[in-house]
């Protein structure tokens, strides 16, 4: 996933801390090795293995049928099993092996809250996707430290949710979707590479961190409409009522926009790492500045 929205992010900042960084994709080439080889030779010598693989969920010009379930399915549970399989073969292991999935994983709910200990992952496609994908990553007595980063909303200028969101806004045509009051889960990129580049050089980090924002648990998809269309200098008259969202995204899709949970970054502000936008305002304006 080196090249998606999240990966180019990622591999300028480490990058820019001195790390040389390494592609895994379709084809090899400079910096770049491809995933047949990666099947055929094996994992060339790293120190860790970061996983950012899988197709767009929210892509609106797929429509929500088997084919592209299945695509959604094997761009990132096959893709985490054929590296987790390089690294448990590996002679020299990397020491530290990366995982973003997404918060998905816990129920939506108006009100609960949840930080890494809490229980979820087996209630509907997203959650039981997010619970297979994690579990092809696990590989039993490796020395290499395993982290997932459970991954909101990410807020960015070039990709992601905005790219697709800023049209609209910027014609005075944005609103909340549905009710608008959903919990709505978000991070800004920086601060979802930067939690990445923490967990690859803190030497004794391992397990769940929540990739989302100190003040996400308070935001709902109102308030970001609000602040998305006050960064922009517009209003946000216009709610997407929530017929029109299953339409365009079919209902199964429609309920990571219709539904929400609140997310707390439990562990990931107990293992040290500073939020660079903490807050949903500051995040807005360095995105549409």
């Amino acid at each position: 996933g080196g090249t998606g929205f999240v990966g180019r992010a990622l591999t300028q900042l480490l990058r820019s801390r001195g790390h040389e960084v390494t592609h895994v994709s379709r084809q090899g080439g400079k910096d770049r090795i491809s995933w047949e080889e990666l099947s055929q030779s094996g994992l060339p010598l790293c120190d860790a293995v970061v996983n950012l693989a899988g197709e767009n969920v929210l892509n609106p010009f797929r429509r929500w049928s088997d084919a592209f379930c299945r695509e959604v399915i094997s761009s990132r549970v096959e893709t985490t099993k054929t590296l987790a399989k390089a690294i448990a073969d590996a002679e020299q292991p990397p020491r530290a092996w990366v995982l973003v999935t997404g918060v998905g994983y816990y129920r939506p709910s108006p009100t609960a809250e949840y930080t890494e200990d809490s229980p979820g992952g087996d209630f509907d496609f997203f959650s039981r996707l997010v619970s297979s994908w994690e579990a092809a990553a696990l590989i039993p007595g490796s020395p290499a430290r395993g982290v997932v980063v459970r991954s909101g909303v990410v807020l960015g200028r070039d990709g992601g949710a905005i790219s697709q969101m800023l049209w609209p806004f910027r014609l005075g045509l944005g609103g909340p979707l549905g009710s608008g009051l959903q919990p709505f889960p978000w991070i800004h990129i920086r601060d979802l590479a930067g939690i990445v580049c923490h967990a690859l050089e803190s030497e004794c980090l391992q397990g769940v961190l929540n990739g989302v924002s100190p003040s996400s648990p308070a935001t709902s998809n109102g308030t970001f409409a609000q602040e998305l269309a006050a960064a922009l200098g517009r209003p946000a008259l216009l709610p997407v009522p929530a017929w029109a969202v299953r339409a365009i995204f079919g209902a199964e899709r429609a309920v990571m926009l219709l539904e929400g949970q609140r997310v707390v970054p439990k562990h990931t502000l107990e293992s040290g790492y500073h939020f660079i936008f903490p807050d949903l305002s500051g995040a807005l304006k360095d995105i549409v500045a």
